[in-house]
């Protein structure tokens, strides 16, 4: 049970039917589907807006990172906004702005600090950071958004981990583009 004064961590990802956050060699060209389900809900921007408003922080890997990057040059945008950025890596990496930071110290200290400072913390990615996750019991929920493609082999959403974690789920929706967003709670 999370202490009152402590940090939600949320893990969110949006991965393919079959489980994979990317390619192989890290792309997401697929997330980019044309299907339509008529009666799916319109996933409307003031909600959006709002909901992002309600994250303190992000926590990311460096490959994820290095995403965000691509798609910013793409002209995609940044999408963390001015939240802190939070980035996992052992890399020499480009800080491309004020809000990032780079953090190669103890998962589990990090978690700590920032469980200490902010109220929503929400991992945006990669298999490995959300897989280190579960396997120490450090996050609260999961937030998955499957797109309707499969990709057939790629990086896994929980790579690397060993044991069965239980779930609760709290919520489910599916959305006009064929997208379904699936909320779990990590059961304790």
């Amino acid at each position: 049970m999370m202490a009152e004064n402590e940090g939600r961590i949320t893990i969110h990802m949006a991965a393919s039917l079959d489980g994979y956050i990317a390619r192989e060699d890290g792309s997401v060209d697929w997330m980019e589907t044309a299907d339509e389900y008529a009666a799916g809900e319109e996933l409307d921007a003031d909600y959006v807006s709002r909901f992002l408003e309600g994250i303190d922080c992000y926590l990311m890997g460096s490959g994820t990172y290095l995403t965000a990057l691509d798609f910013e040059k793409r002209g995609l945008g940044w999408a963390y906004g001015d939240k802190p950025v939070l980035v996992l890596t052992s890399r020499a990496l480009k800080r491309s702005r004020e809000s990032v930071t780079f953090h190669s110290e103890d998962l589990q200290g990090l978690l700590k600090q920032l469980r200490g400072r902010y109220a929503n913390i929400w991992v945006a990615g990669g298999g490995k950071l959300a897989g280190n996750l579960m396997r120490l019991g450090l996050a609260d929920e999961i937030r998955y958004s499957i797109l309707p493609v499969l990709i057939g082999k790629g990086i896994s959403f929980f790579e690397g981990l060993d044991k069965d974690v239980a779930l609760h789920l709290l919520e489910s929706r599916a959305y006009r583009s064929g997208m379904v967003a699936l909320r779990y709670a990590v059961a304790r």
